[in-house]
């Protein structure tokens, strides 16, 4: 694989970025527009289980992110920041990736905990523990808070992009977007 070039990620590291934001945008959504519908409907069942596998599609993708990381390490930032921003920039990446295992394992356990099929595209996992209605509520109330603590993570992170690319004036944001086509000459 090609490794990173010049001040830009790699396609692949690029692309899987913007595909877990898109997988945690969806997982956000059904979760929140669950409440629409009536409790035992199709349409919320069927939102409820698209969340999980959605989730745990963002916690394999993690995995696959993190060996690309390790392959194609990130580019430098040019001009190169300070050591307090680079410090706080390894800190909510840092958080990010345990907001992004942390989520989807607590929502297998309260599933698992509540002794329901966990789903994910055609396959049922296996339970990570028997089921336990104090465990189930207890991991629930968890999984909930983190996953409101993950919108200001990701807002942080989000922020934190256009900070340096409109006020910094540096190319952090610009690393990360796709690459346009060249355009062909006339």
């Amino acid at each position: 694989m090609q490794r990173n070039t010049g001040n830009h990620y790699h396609p692949v590291s690029v692309g899987l970025h913007w595909l877990t934001l898109l997988l945690i945008v969806a997982v956000y959504v059904l979760i929140e527009l669950r409440g629409l519908y009536p409790k035992g409907s199709d349409a919320r069942e069927a939102m409820k289980q698209w969340h999980a596998m959605l989730g745990l599609a963002v916690f394999s993708l993690v995995f696959v992110r993190v060996a690309v990381l390790r392959l194609l390490p990130a580019p430098p930032i040019t001009p190169e920041p300070r050591a307090w921003q680079r410090l706080l920039a390894t800190a909510v990446h840092l958080a990010l990736y345990v907001f992004l295992i942390a989520m989807p394992l607590l929502g297998w356990l309260v599933l698992s905990a509540k002794g329901k099929p966990i789903p994910f595209f055609g396959l049922d996992l296996p339970a990570l523990v028997a089921p336990d209605k104090a465990l189930a509520h207890d991991v629930e109330e968890i999984h909930e808070w983190i996953g409101t603590l993950g919108y200001y993570l990701i807002g942080l992170h989000a922020t934190a992009g256009l900070f340096h690319h409109y006020i910094v004036g540096d190319d952090t944001l610009r690393r990360m977007l796709p690459r346009r086509a060249p355009r062909p000459a006339e």
